[in-house]
């Protein structure tokens, strides 16, 4: 059995996004702008900015 060291451990088992619920960052996208997703979820506007450049690449 191989050892999974705890990025690994992480990616594997966390399915969020920066630390944000992905599916719940979708919900918000289509109701809300950036500045009340960022205070909804708590996290910074820049945050916000890569999850959506993310999402756009996909």
């Amino acid at each position: 059995m191989m050892r999974m060291n705890e990025k690994q451990w992480r990616s594997s088992t966390d399915k969020d996004i920066f630390g944000v619920d992905f599916h719940r960052f979708a919900e918000l996208d289509d109701q809300f702008n950036h500045i009340e997703i960022a205070e909804e979820l708590g996290v910074s506007l820049s945050e916000v900015n890569r999850l959506k450049k993310k999402i756009m690449r996909t």
